[in-house]
């Protein structure tokens, strides 16, 4: 279980707000952080803490499917997102680079931002006292999540680390 503080976005979030393209040009995800969500809110990146959550609408990480989108989101420390959905290839990049996603559709029409949520992954998210139910990932993808991401997992169960 942990804690984290909600940052709301809205539906069709898409990878070109997630990161725009014009900054996929910069060597290293670091370089690329200060720019996640700035077509959305220029100022966003820069006041998301390590640990915070992300609390979207539907179809969050539509677009194309460039791995950087959520790259540079755990980059900057965010503990998982929360989505009433979300598209399929940001799904699988995500959680192969170790990034929790949850999909829940109530809990986006009843928080604000800067509330805080107490998450137990699998189970149920908190906020103001009231529970949302989530379901369990299945048990490769919590593998996956477990290790920090596919190509750790693989290593892990491979014997290499």
């Amino acid at each position: 279980m942990f804690e984290a503080k909600i940052w709301k976005l809205g539906d069709d979030i898409d990878t070109d707000i997630i990161l725009p393209t014009e900054y996929l040009a910069f060597d290293t995800v670091e370089k690329m952080k200060p720019y996640a969500f700035s077509p959305l809110r220029q100022d966003l990146a820069g006041m998301i803490k390590p640990g915070d959550m992300i609390v979207a609408g539907n179809n969050f990480g539509c677009g194309s499917s460039r791995e950087q989108a959520p790259e540079v989101v755990k980059a900057l420390g965010v503990s998982c997102i929360v989505a009433k959905s979300f598209a399929r290839i940001f799904f699988r990049n995500a959680i192969n680079n170790g990034l929790l996603l949850i999909e829940q559709p109530d809990l986006y029409d009843n928080v604000k931002e800067g509330e805080v949520a107490k998450v137990e992954p699998g189970k149920e998210i908190i906020v103001n006292g009231k529970s949302y139910e989530i379901a369990n990932l299945p048990e490769n993808l919590m593998e996956i999540l477990d290790a920090g991401g596919l190509v750790k997992a693989m290593r892990k169960r491979n014997g290499l680390d």
